[in-house]
């Protein structure tokens, strides 16, 4: 019996465990990476609409909607989890543009997008080694199921 794991998900998971071993590093991720994930949500709902039936959103939308179909397929448990995850950040997103205007959320975005991949790189560098998104993009859709996956196991569910 072989001890890799069989379903690619696990595959992506264990690729991108060994390059976040160092414990700062991991807690670091453990809220940037959701950061991130929101700030792009945040800035997809920005983008001005010209047409009349368009709404705030129109961008973040379909964006969230092909994310979570890749959990959904790398994991239905998972999915299900990543599906929740996005639709809170969507509505605090729809809450805060609604709340302060799309300028203010747009900086705010910005700000959060920055900072947390500032702090991204600092774990790396502490870490010593390069994020795993430098070997293959799909990583930046891992990392936020990692996320997850790592709250699954704290509460012994399984995905």
């Amino acid at each position: 019996m072989s001890s890799t794991p069989e379903r690619p998900i696990d595959r992506w998971f264990a690729s991108y465990s060994d390059d976040h071993r160092n414990l700062a590093n991991q807690r670091i991720h453990l809220v940037a990476v959701p950061a991130i994930l929101w700030s792009v949500i945040a800035l997809l709902w920005c983008i001005p609409v010209t047409a009349s039936w368009f709404r705030p959103g129109v961008w973040a939308v379909p964006a969230m909607f092909f994310a979570w179909m890749f959990y959904y397929r790398a994991s239905r448990v998972l999915g299900l989890g990543m599906l929740v995850l996005l639709l809170a950040m969507a509505w605090l997103t729809r809450w805060l543009y609604d709340a302060y205007g799309g300028q203010a959320l747009f900086r705010a975005a910005l700000a959060v997008f920055v900072i947390a991949w500032i702090a991204q790189f600092v774990g790396h560098k502490l870490e010593g080694r390069k994020p795993s998104f430098f070997t293959d993009l799909t990583y930046l859709l891992i990392g936020p199921a990692w996320v997850v996956s790592k709250l699954y196991r704290k509460l012994g569910w399984k995905y």
